[in-house]
């Protein structure tokens, strides 16, 4: 990135990353950030968040959290000496750092309490060495619940900013051109779906994703001039779904996905293929990094049972070179990942991927752990997973279902799964379950589910509406209370996901299948260990008390029910010892004496 290479890497027992730099990728790091010297004296657990490089490469602006929660700061160091210069800032929450000259783009929220509405976003531009009270204000909605993303391209001649409405999830696209005249911000698609993704900028013209009238995404480019006359680059593959687009001065890099295997391809702007790459199943590549004027890029390759492995790839000659890779203690050569599909309620096809050692016997005894997220039109990237590894080695089967309501499959896909279409989601989670069960891969008295987010919600209602299905559950920051969901922190950004109980029909469908709303007095539901945090304030821990509490109030309850409430962490920090526990409480349960017969 620009003229170092950085690297966020755990370096003490403090279970909490710094950010590193080196000179040379083959240089020795140097600490840049150490989170451990950002508390101020207090006890508050330290996470960095984002970072990002000036254009000249003399400083780096970083954004961290304090004990979990959202809510986040920001510093500027200079390079490479480290030093941190007058300006920091506070209130950020999702906010991007866009640099443009001698300072950045950052935006902040108001917020009515801990776990009040969060609303009225402004953007505004941080001059290095100012005072945050010397900001200019560059954007806002008054009193709107509406939720803005912008970045700055890399010639820093745009700023782009996106603002999505919550209630219709309609998008509005502004930008400000620094070579103009007399730079301001302007409108270039207004109230449109949202089907564009503007990524970069090419000779004057945006480079965006586009799922206007493609279903997996094509690449095009909008002239802003005349901003709805699209004009096409690469169009839509039927077997393949756009990820990721890296416009370079010449071509393009785009990433896609196809049967569960990511394919890196390089085309010409004119949309030929130069080159084309297929990884192996179940695995993402990501974290692409270049200054976008050299030849070469470095990428990462993960999969559920491999940690990153870091490749240098140059985007003319092709050649592909390994230059790192994490350590492990314990051999993959052993295990399969195996892609199957499985129908659906209605009959549609749901991917789904096996992971199990090399040996495995269908004979319906086979612990088993199923996950799914199934929302928000997320397309799933595995990450490596140590519990993961750990489970197959002990003889458990891991399944990961590609259920509607992900982008797995394109929009389509997810549109399936979204809203009064909820169910859908749920549906496909189960026939996952019963698939498995069906091909004696496992059976129901060894079969575990987890899922986090909105993979909690999905379990959460697969274990209240097929209570028998499963041996143990496990939700992990999962909103159970859908009917005051919204009333609390970023809920309202989420009604084009699930609706609103404003609307009647919503609120009927809400009720159908919000968990905590349909708890019965006569059913032992299966053995849950329900994992929230103290300072989620994007899921608040409260759905997950509520929740246990009428689970465990009920006289018919027989197997257990356990909260674990992790402090000093939010809704995306996870720690190694959650991971234990969750895996310990599944294992047990599904490998119970009980479970033998």
């Amino acid at each position: 990135m620009g003229d170092y290479f950085f690297i966020m890497a755990y370096f003490d027992d403090s279970n909490v990353p710094g950010l590193f730099f080196k000179r040379s990728f083959t240089g020795e790091p140097v600490m840049l950030v150490d989170p451990g010297e950002l508390s101020n004296g207090r006890e508050d657990r330290i996470m960095l968040k984002n970072y990002s490089v000036s254009k000249n490469s003399k400083y780096l602006a970083f954004e961290y959290s304090r004990s979990g929660s959202d809510w986040a700061e920001a510093g500027v160091v200079q390079l490479p000496s480290g030093k941190i210069l007058k300006g920091h800032l506070k209130g950020l929450k999702f906010s991007p750092l866009a640099w443009e000259g001698d300072g950045f783009f950052y935006s902040t929220f108001s917020q009515l309490g801990k776990f009040g509405l969060t609303y009225s976003e402004k953007v505004y531009y941080h001059r290095i060495g100012t005072d945050q009270k010397a900001d200019k204000l560059i954007f806002q909605r008054k009193n709107q619940f509406s939720r803005f993303s912008f970045f700055t391209t890399t010639n820093e001649r745009f700023f782009v900013l996106k603002e999505k409405s919550a209630s219709s999830g309609k998008v509005n696209y502004f930008y400000i051109d620094y070579q103009a005249k007399q730079p301001h911000i302007m409108p270039l698609l207004i109230h449109v779906p949202n089907h564009f993704s503007i990524v970069d900028s090419h000779n004057g013209k945006f480079i965006v994703k586009s799922w206007f009238q493609s279903d997996n995404g094509s690449i095009v480019m909008i002239d802003p001039a005349h901003p709805y006359k699209l004009k096409a680059i690469v169009p839509a593959f039927s077997q393949a779904l756009l990820e990721e687009v890296l416009p370079f001065p010449d071509r393009i890099l785009a990433v896609y996905k196809s049967n569960q295997h990511p394919i890196l391809t390089i085309f010409d702007y004119s949309g030929k293929v130069l080159y084309s790459l297929t990884f192996p199943v179940a695995t993402s590549i990501h974290s692409f990094f270049t200054d976008h004027n050299k030849n070469d890029v470095l990428f990462a390759m993960t999969s559920y049972t491999v940690p990153p492995v870091i490749y240098r790839f140059n985007i003319y000659s092709f050649k592909k070179e390994l230059t790192d890779r994490t350590k492990v203690t314990f051999s993959i050569k052993d295990i399969v990942f195996k892609e199957v599909e499985y129908p659906a309620k209605d009959s549609v096809m749901v991917p789904m991927v096996l992971i199990y050692k090399k040996g495995m016997k269908k004979n319906g005894k086979n612990p088993a752990l199923l996950e799914a997220y199934g929302g928000y039109g997320v397309i799933s990237t595995p990450d490596f997973d140590p519990g993961i590894v750990n489970f197959v080695e002990k003889g458990g089967i891991f399944a990961f279902a590609e259920i509607r309501g992900s982008g797995d499959k394109g929009a389509s896909w997810a549109k399936a799964g979204r809203g009064l279409h909820k169910q859908t989601a749920f549906d496909d989670f189960v026939a996952g379950a019963r698939y498995l069960i069906r091909e004696g891969y496992t059976s129901s008295n060894h079969l575990a589910a987890t899922g986090a987010s909105h993979g909690g919600l999905v379990v959460a209602v697969a274990a209240v509406q097929h209570p028998h299905l499963f041996k143990a559950v496990v939700p992990v920051a999962a909103p159970t209370d859908m009917l005051r969901f919204e009333k609390f922190t970023v809920g309202l950004w989420n009604i084009s996901e699930f609706g609103t109980v404003t609307d009647s029909t919503d609120f009927v469908n809400l009720l159908h299948y919000s968990p905590y709303e349909n708890i019965k007095d006569s059913v032992n539901y299966p053995a849950m260990l329900v994992i929230t945090a103290e300072n989620d304030d994007r899921v608040p821990p409260f759905n997950s008390y509520k929740f246990v509490a009428k689970l465990q109030n009920r006289p018919v309850q027989k197997n257990p029910i356990l909260l674990m409430t992790r402090k000093k962490e939010g809704h995306t920090s996870l720690s190694v010892r959650k991971e234990s526990e969750m895996y310990g409480f599944i294992l047990s349960q599904i490998n119970s004496k009980k479970n033998k017969k």
